[in-house]
């Protein structure tokens, strides 16, 4: 099963050779593969991407945030909210327990990614690596 995350790496990066675009971070499709039978936690890692970028955004307003420092701020960020919905969100909303991020740096690269190129260039070539890699992996299982 994890032999599918390499496989993600090299898909991805021939993905970004191509065609220039960051498919959420070059390590963001083989992590979301493994859990592609969980649409609502690729969901959630993808919102809490999304909250991130929009917290970020709203502070860089008041803060001085580019290079290295906006890169750590976007991840703290994304490892705060992954860390609360993950704790919290069960306490207020039973229904969430479905609903989780995966892991607490892979929404915080998808907020990079969301701020690098936009939100409709990374989900779609996060979506278009993801369907590929998917496809490569039935195949691997199958043969192997």
């Amino acid at each position: 099963m994890y032999e599918l995350f390499f496989i993600g790496l090299l898909i991805s990066l021939i993905f970004i050779a191509v065609t220039g675009y960051y498919p959420g971070g070059i390590i963001v499709p083989g992590y979301l593969v493994l859990y592609f039978d969980q649409p609502l936690r690729i969901t959630g890692t993808i919102l809490a991407g999304l909250l991130a970028f929009l917290v970020y955004r709203l502070t860089s307003r008041y803060l001085i945030l580019f290079g290295k420092r906006r890169f750590v701020f976007i991840i703290f960020i994304s490892a705060i909210l992954s860390f609360s919905f993950t704790y919290f969100a069960p306490f207020l909303f039973p229904a969430s327990m479905e609903m989780k991020m995966i892991g607490w740096v892979i929404p915080g690269l998808i907020a990079i990614n969301f701020d690098r190129q936009g939100m409709v260039a990374t989900i779609s070539s996060m979506a278009i690596v993801l369907a590929v890699l998917f496809c490569i992996g039935k195949i691997y299982f199958y043969l192997f």
